[in-house]
């Protein structure tokens, strides 16, 4: 086989975990292999409408009918819109099916979801890593807080997070830049729920992976308040793999990056028990490749890496590689939230507040936490802000004319938000599996969901809202709402599980140092490897653990281990 097709490792998947992994073996010296199912997109160059304004767009941004025509579950939610139109996964292309409904959203492209996603960035608690194991759910995480905490300090310092050191057992501090500050009313709202509440809850500086300090070395610079990160960044104030890990990876000379390449199956050799390599579709010209490599890191994403692994080893595994312990492609997650309650904030008209934040505040959980104990297990956390009404509300006394226009030239009233993700509990129910009846754009068989919520979500939605309005009320908060939206698996867009970690193979996909328990030279280390979810946003976790298993992983390699 030509030089070309063999690597000394391979990551499947460029998004946030894959520009990890791909960054951590290539500064070890591994020659690696980059393979990403959809198109390039080069940083800088490709940011077609990130100069671009709500009045530059043809609908001002808003979906067109032909859009929600063509692309009926993207129009559930926010994804559907003109500015980022293109960037989704085009569910023609890649279409699935719901046995029970289930919103994926997914970026085919390099870079994935790092150049959309909400950029929240917030550590675990020791109490996540443990609560598995004494509450006897699902299984017991194979690692502690301890184990992670490290990775965390070192990937935080690469990807640059901005936040404030706030001493809560609850949400560990981290290696942070400085906040991006909370406006006025947004300090205030928290000195009044600190003290209505006897300091048990604390609304603070989110923290975020938007840099509020330069760094030259990387060619990044702070965040320019633009709020259109979700367009991609000219100047790189966020972390996104186009502007920090690929560069990282790609300044070694050791990195190999293949856009248009789907990757059918993990290649396996079952007299050694180990992985060969993958076997790619050119998604441009449909002809099919195999790379061979020492070590693979599947970081396609939560189900498309569990998809991979369901595809290969079927003539040993009828459910494919990972599948002995009968848990691969079941105990699918997410962040259960679209409830809590806004409020009008009266008496600071004349105050404002600096540019466009792309950051508000984050209030941590604080129910079945220091002696609260409810109906349900677990817990929740608030994202939101507060901010003047713009241009674009209405003003009912002031129907048409020079008072309307008079009128929508002033900043209107203070509002704030609170907003609640809370944690969904592991369930083998919850599940996806292959669906041999339908096939996608390259005659490769999709996957089927089946994922609900259950009795412990649904209380403690009931708590997400309600107490969201008792905070605003006591906050002095008018016009309080409650509000519960409805909510669908899949609308968080923080998907977890399908291939977890775990302390056995007969109960589990991968092992502590995330490598699949049937292959050990192959390394799961995206949401697929999540064995419970918390109810903080996953991805700075992902970071850390890819780090952590790619430094095991060249470790093994050269004591001849894998």
């Amino acid at each position: 086989m030509a030089d070309d097709m063999h690597y000394d490792a391979i990551v499947v998947g460029s998004g946030i975990s894959g520009g990890w992994a791909a960054k951590e073996l290539t500064e070890k010296g591994l020659k690696v292999l980059l393979l990403e199912r959809g198109r390039n997109i080069e940083h800088q160059v490709d940011y077609v409408n990130a100069q671009k304004e709500a009045w530059d767009y043809p609908h001002r941004g808003e979906p067109t009918r032909e859009m929600v025509e063509k692309h009926p579950v993207l129009s559930r939610d926010y994804p559907l819109n003109e500015p980022t139109h293109g960037m989704w996964a085009d569910e023609q292309e890649n279409p699935y099916t719901e046995e029970k409904r289930f919103d994926w959203y997914r970026g085919y492209h390099v870079g994935g979801r790092s150049l959309l996603w909400g950029r929240h960035t917030y550590r675990w608690n020791a109490e996540d890593f443990e609560a598995n194991g004494k509450e006897g759910i699902a299984v017991d995480w194979p690692i502690r807080y301890d184990d992670l905490a490290p990775w965390y300090d070192y990937v935080e310092g690469h990807a640059g997070i901005s936040g404030n050191r706030d001493g809560l057992d609850v949400l560990p501090d981290g290696n942070f830049q400085p906040p991006i500050p909370l406006n006025i009313v947004e300090k205030t709202v928290s000195e009044r729920i600190r003290t209505e509440f006897d300091g048990t809850r604390h609304l603070i500086n989110a923290r975020m992976a938007n840099m509020t300090e330069d760094k030259p070395e990387e060619g990044r610079t702070r965040c320019q308040y633009r709020d259109k990160c979700w367009l991609g960044c000219p100047y790189g104030a966020y972390f996104a793999t186009q502007s920090s890990t690929l560069p990282a990876a790609m300044a070694t000379g050791n990195l190999t990056l293949r856009p248009y390449s789907i990757v059918r199956q993990v290649r396996y050799d079952k007299d050694a028990g180990r992985a060969t390599g993958v076997e790619v579709i050119d998604a441009e010209s449909g002809q099919t490749y195999e790379y061979t490599a020492d070590v693979i890191f599947l970081n396609a994403s939560t189900f498309n890496s569990t998809w991979i692994l369901m595809n290969s080893a079927t003539d040993v595994w009828e459910g494919g590689l990972g599948s002995s312990s009968g848990e691969l492609g079941h105990n699918v997650m997410d962040h259960h939230f679209r409830t809590g309650a806004t409020a009008t904030i009266e008496g600071f008209e004349d105050k404002y507040y600096y540019g466009r934040r792309p950051t508000g505040y984050y209030m941590p959980r604080y129910r079945n936490w220091g002696g609260d104990t409810r109906d349900y297990v677990r817990g929740f956390g608030y994202q939101g802000g507060a901010g003047r009404e713009g241009w674009d509300r209405s003003v009912a006394e002031l129907g048409n004319g020079a008072d309307l226009k008079g009128a929508l030239s002033r900043p209107g009233e203070w509002t704030m938000m609170m907003l609640a993700f809370g944690e969904m509990l592991p369930a083998h129910s919850n599940h996806i599996a292959l669906d041999p009846q339908v096939t996608d754009a390259w005659g490769l068989p999709v996957l089927k969901f089946s994922v609900e919520i259950g009795e412990n979500e649904e209380l403690m939605r009931k708590d997400m809202r309600g107490d969201a309005v008792d905070m605003l009320t006591a906050a002095g908060g008018s016009d309080v709402e409650g509000f519960d939206w409805g909510y669908a698996p899949g609308q968080g867009i923080h998907e977890m599980g399908t291939a977890r970690m775990g302390r056995d193979p007969k109960t589990s996909v991968l092992n502590g140092h995330n490598q699949v328990w049937d292959a050990p030279n192959v390394f799961v280390t995206d949401g697929a490897c999540m064995t419970s979810a918390s109810c903080v946003n996953p991805s700075l976790t992902y970071m850390a653990l890819t780090a952590r298993a790619a430094d095991f992983a060249v470790s093994e390699l050269k004591k001849g281990n894998i």
